[in-house]
């Protein structure tokens, strides 16, 4: 990736748009728990590209990446896949130029990828996620790179992420995220809501992602004709929750491996699961606790019967929503909601 030097001018600009005071200390970022200043965040900025007037949304993004409940500690350290996904909401996508139709996930949006590379290079600079030294994952994926996306809410049947967690359409937000890289979902038979998230459903349903052992959350992105079929059943974004939830699901038999690894006379216990789950043989269990555990977003171009299934960490990490400082009608903390509990729909 190239990198752009980041000279006093361009840093100082950054600072600037930011609220000045390069030494302000803006949060402590792990593994190593190194001090991400406003004069830091703007140097990673400049060295990813990103314009200045960026800044609002990378610093909200490590701000939730910092947040606790989101663990990046342990997301930075894990031998697992898993990276940081942010998704932004509101008016500042548009207003600086962010990708979220065709090829969301792919190459040619200077946003979207500088933004991403902007906040891995504060993982890596001042968290010390370096790989092979704190960053102890086994594979990695593309995403480790730049993960960063807006939802499409223009083309979107329904109302925006943000605005169904209690945002107004006019608030401008980042959600982060823990995901591995996009599963696609291929559907272009279907002319009704089930036959498409069957399809996604089926993309849920496996033993060889994390969610199925270790529980936690999820994201599932659903193309924009999928969405406008879905959507013109009557359906809602609750309804799809829902309904993945109940129907992605795997078998007991299949999580234990026929309960063949039990100890003479046991029974295979995972302790990642829950203790109300039925261990028993013909018994279906939910890929993830609940349906609010599944973060949904409509993205993607208008052409194409595509969606995708991104599998999550583990119940170790909280996704973290998170307004966009200036950029909202309220300044209310309350406002700012973590929904994991099904608090949101209350």
């Amino acid at each position: 990736m190239p990198v752009v030097p980041p000279t006093p001018d361009r840093v100082a600009a950054v600072v600037e748009t930011l609220g000045g005071e390069p030494q302000h200390l803006e949060a402590r970022v792990p593994p190593r728990w190194g001090s991400l200043t406003r004069e830091l965040l703007a140097v990673n900025m400049v060295m990813a590209g990103c314009k200045p007037e960026y800044a609002p949304v990378v610093r909200a993004a490590a701000l939730a990446m910092c947040d606790a409940r989101f663990n990046l500690n342990g997301i930075q350290a894990t031998t697992h896949v898993v990276a940081p996904l942010v998704v932004v909401n509101g008016p500042i996508a548009r207003r600086i130029g962010m990708n979220s139709g065709g090829n969301v996930f792919g190459s040619g949006n200077r946003a979207n990828a500088t933004v991403g590379r902007a906040l891995r290079l504060i993982m890596l600079s001042v968290g010390g996620g370096i790989p092979g030294e704190l960053d102890k994952s086994t594979l990695g994926h593309p995403g480790k790179y730049t993960y960063c996306i807006a939802e499409n809410e223009k083309a979107s049947p329904w109302a925006p992420y943000h605005v169904e967690h209690g945002y107004m359409p006019d608030d401008s937000t980042v959600l982060v995220i823990a995901a591995e890289a996009p599963h696609s979902v291929t559907n272009h038979v279907s002319d009704d809501p089930q036959g498409i998230l069957d399809s996604i459903a089926s993309a849920m349903a496996t033993i060889a992602h994390n969610n199925a052992v270790l529980g936690g959350s999820c994201t599932v992105v659903i193309g924009v004709e999928h969405a406008r079929t879905i959507a013109s059943h009557g359906w809602t974004r609750d309804d799809v929750r829902r309904y993945l939830w109940f129907t992605g699901m795997n078998s007991w038999d299949e999580v234990s491996y026929g309960n063949r690894y039990a100890p003479p006379g046991g029974v295979t216990y995972n302790r990642n699961l829950p203790k109300w789950y039925p261990r028993r043989s013909g018994q279906r269990l939910p890929i993830v606790f609940t349906p609010d555990d599944i973060h949904l977003f409509v993205a993607g171009g208008a052409a194409g019967r595509f969606s995708a299934f991104l599998p999550g960490w583990s119940t170790a990490t909280t996704p973290v929503l998170r307004a966009v400082d200036g950029d909202t009608t309220f300044s209310s903390p309350a406002r700012e909601l973590e929904c994991s509990d099904g608090s949101c729909r209350l």
